[in-house]
């Protein structure tokens, strides 16, 4: 019984690896609109530009790089430049539109901030940044 317990109880890695398993039934990349993946650890951020059908990776960035390195790579700066980066060399692959792998991760911080830096960066550029609008009512 008490194995049962401490079966039953998962961290957050294997809960992360659930829910990006899940997303990954749904999404998938192909030549015309890839799929870009985030990984993020506690000190770096990587992002990658996918083509899940030929199952190559077209243009990659990430905070170990010798260019991007900065002191650290676990903040919200760092994902918004490699979010610029991946942008800028996935357009340079010829690239303009891509399906968005958040890799379980929740759309919060670093994660948002790259993916925010990419739009702006021109990738998906008909894509809005989701933000939430409040509508007053005049109910009295």
């Amino acid at each position: 019984m008490i194995n049962e317990k401490i079966m039953a109880q998962k961290n957050r890695a294997d809960i992360r690896r659930g829910v990006h398993t899940r997303i990954r039934k749904k999404v998938s990349g192909t030549a015309e609109r890839p799929r870009l993946a985030v990984f993020r650890s506690l000190n770096h951020i990587y992002a990658q530009v996918i083509d899940d059908v030929s199952g190559k990776t077209l243009a990659s960035a990430s905070t170990t790089e010798k260019d991007l390195k900065e002191s650290t790579g676990g903040n919200i700066e760092a994902a918004q430049k490699i979010g610029k980066t991946i942008a800028e060399r996935a357009l340079a692959a010829g690239v303009s539109t891509v399906v968005f792998d958040r890799g379980g991760y929740l759309y919060h911080g670093r994660v948002k901030a790259l993916l925010d830096a990419t739009r702006e960066a021109g990738l998906n550029k008909g894509e809005a940044p989701q933000e939430e609008v409040k509508e007053e009512s005049n109910e009295n």
